[in-house]
């Protein structure tokens, strides 16, 4: 079979998925499922918990700056890029309305999904477990509804999707701005781990739990970025 060139990022024939994009997604979910596989999360939570619970669960720093100063910088980066949809700045000037409209859409879209997971699980957090001084037993996340006795409500990382919301803005950018893209790709996703390091330290989440996070908001900011390409592509026919 001959083999075809790759579609370029502005080739009006270019189909309205990317075979790499849709691998990728593929691949992450079998690693992260891997993660899962081998219970690595207890491993790495014993790094900071212990049977007296985790020592940083109050740490000021990782409260008052990554944890509450994060999370408001956040929301003001969504408002600004809100605003930036009808008065455009910096690097949305280069991109066209609906693209503008597809970063933003896709950041609300994986904070919604995010927190409706988060609401709907029934895992509780690291420092509710009773090896780290709490009530609950560990239950993986897989078994969806099964209660360990905790809170509940801790998967997956809602604080780690405070970076991880933005990844789908690199889909919007990829065809006009295919360097933004890459770099604004790498900065959410070294924010998101960033911030789920700081959780894990507290006790407050798994490892597991922010790498899913950034899955879902890969996968969310995909599937808006293929719907409205498909639309595109059919409004063109």
């Amino acid at each position: 079979m001959p083999s075809c060139p790759p579609a370029s990022f502005t080739d009006t024939r270019t189909p309205w998925y990317n075979p790499r994009w849709l691998l990728a997604t593929v691949l992450s979910f079998l690693l992260i499922a891997l993660w899962d596989a081998f219970g690595q999360d207890l491993a790495l939570a014993h790094l900071w918990g212990t049977a007296q619970g985790f020592a940083l669960r109050d740490d000021h720093f990782l409260v008052a700056y990554m944890h509450q100063g994060m999370r408001n910088l956040g929301w003001v980066v969504v408002l600004a890029l809100s605003l930036g949809v009808w008065l455009p700045f910096g690097l949305l000037r280069k991109l066209p309305t609906a693209r503008r409209v597809q970063l933003l859409v896709s950041i609300l879209a994986s904070l919604a999904v995010v927190a409706i997971l988060k609401r709907s699980s029934a895992t509780s957090c690291p420092w509710d477990l009773s090896i780290f001084g709490g009530v609950a037993e560990y239950v993986s996340h897989w078994r969806w509804g099964l209660h360990d006795g905790g809170a509940g409500h801790c998967f997956p990382a809602g604080h780690a999707a405070a970076g991880f919301s933005f990844v789908g803005g690199y889909f919007a950018l990829a065809r006009d701005t295919p360097r933004a893209a890459r770099w604004w790709l790498a900065v959410a996703l070294a924010v998101g781990l960033l911030l789920g390091l700081g959780q894990q330290m507290r006790g407050a989440h798994y490892m597991s739990h922010t790498l899913w996070t950034a899955w879902l908001c890969w996968t969310a900011g995909l599937a808006i970025d293929m719907g409205m390409a498909r639309r595109r592509s059919q409004a063109a026919d």
